[in-house]
Formats: structure tokens, sequence, C-alpha cells
């Protein structure tokens, strides 16, 4: 992990995950003005032969860190691994390869709604959910709409943070197109810009064996693959990090500054 433990000025490493805390230190924490928690949602899914199934899981919980120490004041609740992924049975998307799981949207939704409530009832007064997979986007966006809806008139807010994927998106792809790489490269999904990114964040999953075999365009679409990974650096990856993490801290704090 390219994270590395923040340490505090009087020496002692501080923990921003919430599941690396004590009840006790995150009820004190929230007394001390540590009032904003991310909820980072993943999702377990194939990407291709080369990367692990918990790409999506592993990529937003390093990155949530990033954000919340930037922000201060915030913790990371446990990363939302389970979502939507297409048709069980007769399996669709992602669901065609093995070791995916799908959940339905009704229950995903709930899920997060449950999860933001908790927090709420916990003297949380800025709930912010972001998320590493496309596939769900819209639904975070519905259930911080609800939230809203259902606390006002409360100081409590959610808020659905998009630059967080798209910032992954057009934003990314430029800027490996100005080194060099192609759209083909690049792709949709388990490419060039996927696999940068996961090489960036936990290189450990990453087969690079795998990633380096010469496969036609084809033969990259059986294996549920769009796109290149041979070109992918953790440099490259690095870019995309740096995007993602600076322009969801900056939509962050200007939702949260909002008046309430």
């Amino acid at each position: 992990m390219f994270i590395a433990g923040a340490v505090c000025a009087q020496g002692a490493q501080t923990a921003v995950q919430l599941e690396e805390l004590t009840w006790t230190e995150v009820r004190d924490a929230v007394k001390s003005g540590t009032t904003t928690v991310i909820i980072p949602v993943g999702g377990t899914e194939q990407s291709g032969a080369h990367i692990a199934l918990g790409k999506h899981n592993v990529r937003v919980k390093a990155m949530a860190e990033l954000i919340a120490r930037a922000l201060g004041h915030t913790l990371v609740a446990p990363v939302v691994a389970y979502v939507p992924e297409g048709r069980i049975t007769p399996p669709t998307q992602h669901m065609r390869y093995s070791g995916t799981v799908s959940i339905p949207e009704d229950a995903f939704k709930a899920m997060i709604d449950g999860t933001a409530r908790s927090f709420k009832q916990h003297g949380f007064t800025d709930v912010v959910l972001i998320g590493d997979h496309g596939g769900y986007q819209s639904l975070l966006a519905d259930v911080a709409t609800r939230l809203n809806r259902d606390w006002a008139p409360s100081t409590a807010r959610a808020h659905f943070i998009g630059a967080y994927y798209e910032a992954a998106q057009a934003p990314y792809n430029q800027a490996l197109r100005d080194h060099g790489l192609t759209d083909a490269q690049i792709g949709l999904h388990a490419g060039a810009a996927d696999t940068s990114l996961m090489l960036a964040t936990d290189a450990s999953l990453v087969r690079l064996d795998q990633m380096k075999v010469d496969r036609d365009a084809e033969a990259e679409k059986a294996l549920g693959v769009s796109g290149d990974p041979r070109r992918a650096s953790a440099a490259l990856g690095q870019l995309g990090v740096e995007l993602i993490v600076s322009r969801t801290i900056a939509a962050t704090r200007q939702a949260i500054a909002r008046p309430r």
C-alpha cells in the first residue's frame, strides 16, 4: 500500500479508519469536532485475469484515507464491498465471471441508507458518499437526496460526491493521453487506466505476468477486459490518484461549506 500511517505532532500514530478505533475513541472524536464521515463504496467484481476481485474496495479505502486526512476531523467507514453487478440468474454483466458478487439495487440502497443513518445517530453531521465503480453512482445520489429530505431541518446532511468517480473518467483519460496512451490502450475496464490506478494503490493485487501477456482485443474481451493493460504503471496511476483525491477534497469542502 502506498499510504503510510500519519503521525501527529506528539509522535503518536493517528487513525482515521473507523474499524481501527474503539467505540469510546469514536465517541470522543465526535465530541471533539470530528463530525464528518466518509462512506467509501467499492464492489467485488472481475477485472480480467490480471487484477484481483477486490480492486474497487482496496482502491476506494486507500483514497478515502487520503481524502479524510486532508479534510481533517473526518473518519472513514468500512468499505461497502457488495454492490449491484448484474443479474445473478441468469447472469449478466460482471456476474458472468467467477467471484463477482452482486446484490439487488434496493438492497444496496437500503444498506447505504442504514449506514448513513447510523452515523447521524452517533452525532456525525456530514456523511459523505463516494464510489469507485460507475454502476451505482445514481443510486448513491438517490440515497443522499432521500436522507436530506428526511433529515431536514436538522443540521445533519448527506453529500454524494460525484467528483470522485468523475475525476477517474475524462480528466484521468486526458492525462494518460498526454503521456502518449491511446484510447484503445486506456480502455473502459481493466485497461491501462484501471490497471495503473491499481498499481498505484496496491500493486500486490496485479498479476504482472498476466498483465503483460500479448493478447488481441477479442481475447481480452473474453476475459472481461476493455483496453490494453500492458502500458500500465504505478507512475501513471499516481496521476489518477492525485486527480481523484484533489477533486474530491475540493468538492467535499464545497459541499460541507454550503449553508445548512
